[in-house]
């Protein structure tokens, strides 16, 4: 065994794993952009305005078509076609595609979020600072396997941070529910014995930087 396998090698009970595996798809990557979206329908009601509550599900629903089926859907394909090994991407080349297709996606959202007139301004640096966070990730891929979990929770943690500076409200509550979310998520990659600390820890720090930089250079 290599001693690249020996790190990812999870020394946890069936269980732990188990529990573990089911935070790491409640909290997969590819859905954060979603919940994001929800928890600024349910607490920033007024920055929808004249939109009706059924509109407002087909506008969750859409984020999810865009952000999380489409590149779900082109992951399997990419199997399918045998272009990839399996649907998990356990290693960095098998990555590489599937960046490039979230990453065009992640532009197409913020694209169009540029003209939106009835959501939130919010959205245009959350999803530019997705956008540059896949187009780092695919890069620092080349090197090491940087967690995508790691880089979605530490865009989700800091976009609230950020939403509460935007609207100047105290959003202390949800801050410490998504700071302990990320470091549940992690723990889980951990346990599964996918990532390494140095992959988690950069990831994190990836999305939070680039959610920052999204900020200063959209908003």
């Amino acid at each position: 065994m290599s001693v690249q396998q020996e790190i990812y090698q999870p020394s946890f009970g069936k269980i732990t794993t188990f529990f573990a595996k089911i935070i790491s798809y409640i909290f997969h990557p590819l859905f954060i952009p979603t919940y994001i979206f929800w928890l600024l329908v349910k607490f920033f009601p007024y920055d929808f305005p004249g939109i009706t509550d059924k509109v407002l599900g087909l506008k969750i629903f859409s984020v999810f078509w865009m952000t999380a089926f489409f590149p779900a859907l082109a992951v399997f394909l990419l199997w399918r076609l045998k272009f990839i090994s399996n649907i998990y991407l356990h290693t960095q080349k098998e990555r590489i595609i599937p960046f490039f297709i979230t990453m065009f996606f992640y532009w197409w959202m913020y694209y169009l979020s540029r003209n939106f007139t009835d959501q939130p301004q919010v959205l245009k640096f959350f999803y530019f600072g997705i956008f540059i966070s896949t187009a780092i990730g695919v890069i620092i891929n080349n090197y090491i396997k940087i967690s995508l979990h790691g880089i979605a929770m530490g865009s989700a943690l800091m976009a609230v941070i950020l939403f509460a500076f935007y609207y100047q409200v105290n959003l202390g509550l949800l801050i410490s529910i998504v700071t302990l979310l990320t470091g549940i998520v992690a723990t889980s990659r951990f346990i599964a014995g996918k990532h390494t600390n140095a992959e988690m820890y950069i990831g994190i720090f990836t999305g939070i930087i680039c959610q920052l930089f999204g900020y200063w250079f959209v908003m």
